[in-house]
């Protein structure tokens, strides 16, 4: 089917998407809880909205609309508290966390719906490898040539969300030394990647997207799994690469990092993004997944490799006048507080090197969701 029209949006605006584990609370293993769980909170209100992912131990919620931190923070505070509630019902746990930390593929159930059916039988298994879990925002553009302008502009950025967000370095029972594995499970995909370099929605449409509907490979943009795509249907970008971090405080703070960012690129202060800015974006998005905080970035334009701590820190600085205006200096402050003194990654590891079992990082894992900063004693 053709693109669909770049739908009109206030500029700025955004909202979240979480991908959260339900986990059994015998043994802290992944369970096919969603229909259940689903079916529960299809019987009340629901702040936002709550929708089945890919395999049955897994759900996404979405938030709705918003212009500033504070509302979408309160938002995350109600949809965590009535999922708790829900799981609470029903015996399970819901966390955070890009992976969980010893499920096996092979043990997944894909969740019926006549999408997921189709993925499962195009990618085999890994459409069941791709139990894990994302944060998701999207950024009002107002219209598709400023889309296109974020899109390519944010690439220099895309490394402080990998590492601001980092939550996945326990992969099937062991430390992959990654902070960042769930991404690897990503780049597995034919349709990952990045967008192809265009600053015109006009020439993306037809000179792209037109070409390779011809192919068959593809029918919409949800076939592209790019760490940053267009949603023409909701007039927004999406940035795909967060892990899903262990509290909704860290996600709603990321996600104001990108609004402030974005409202700061649209005043073009910078020079215009180009196609040789990606010569060196696959090896700066792979040191953020592998050394997270700790790892280096080599700059698009100059090519000076700097530290992405130091990086991240200068930036949120730079930022302030704008999340001034958007009322969202909070959030840049607990993510400034985040890069000096660790990721979620590093958190998980702590943890792992106090109790030296992976079910306590579970354990935590579900505890950190529900607020509850405290840790598992055996």
């Amino acid at each position: 089917m053709p693109l669909e029209p770049f739908a009109q949006s206030t500029p700025l605006t955004f909202g979240v998407e979480l991908e959260l584990q339900l986990v059994s609370l015998s043994d802290f293993d992944l369970t096919a809880a969603s229909p259940d769980l689903l079916h529960l909170l299809s019987r009340k209100p629901f702040p936002g909205n709550v929708t089945p992912e890919i395999t049955e131990s897994m759900i996404e919620i979405n938030s709705s609309v918003h212009s500033a931190y504070g509302p979408l923070l309160a938002e995350l505070l109600e949809i965590r508290d009535t999922l708790v509630a829900a799981g609470d019902t029903l015996n399970i746990g819901i966390a955070g966390g890009g992976t969980h930390p010893f499920q096996h593929w092979s043990e997944q159930k894909i969740f019926a719906k006549p999408r997921f059916e189709h993925l499962s039988s195009l990618y085999g298994y890994l459409a069941k490898q791709f139990t894990v879990f994302g944060q998701h925002v999207h950024i009002g553009c107002g219209n598709g040539d400023n889309a296109m302008y974020l899109l390519h502009a944010l690439n220099r950025y895309i490394p402080h969300f990998i590492a601001l967000s980092a939550s996945s370095p326990f992969v099937q029972g062991h430390d992959s030394l990654f902070d960042s594995a769930r991404l690897n499970s990503v780049f597995a995909f034919p349709m990952s990647g990045r967008a192809p370099f265009t600053l015109s929605w006009g020439d993306f449409e037809s000179a792209y997207f037109a070409k390779m509907e011809r192919t068959g490979i593809i029918k919409s943009m949800k076939d592209f799994y790019w760490d940053l795509r267009p949603k023409p249907e909701y007039g927004t970008i999406e940035l795909r690469v967060c892990d899903t971090p262990l509290t909704v405080q860290r996600a709603a703070a990321l996600a104001a990092y990108l609004q402030a960012l974005c409202s700061y690129l649209l005043e073009r202060s910078e020079e215009a993004p180009s196609e040789d800015d990606y010569l060196v974006y696959n090896y700066n998005r792979f040191q953020a997944c592998r050394f997270g905080l700790d790892g280096s970035l080599t700059h698009p334009k100059t090519y000076e490799t700097v530290s992405l701590r130091e990086d991240i820190l200068a930036t949120l600085r730079k930022m302030e006048p704008h999340a001034d205006k958007l009322g969202s200096l909070d959030a840049l402050q607990h993510l400034a507080a985040a890069a000096a003194g660790g990721s979620d990654a590093s958190l998980l590891r702590q943890q792992y090197q106090r109790e030296g079992s992976v079910e306590a990082l579970v354990h935590s894992a579900i505890n950190w969701f529900r607020g509850e900063r405290r840790f598992w004693r055996r």
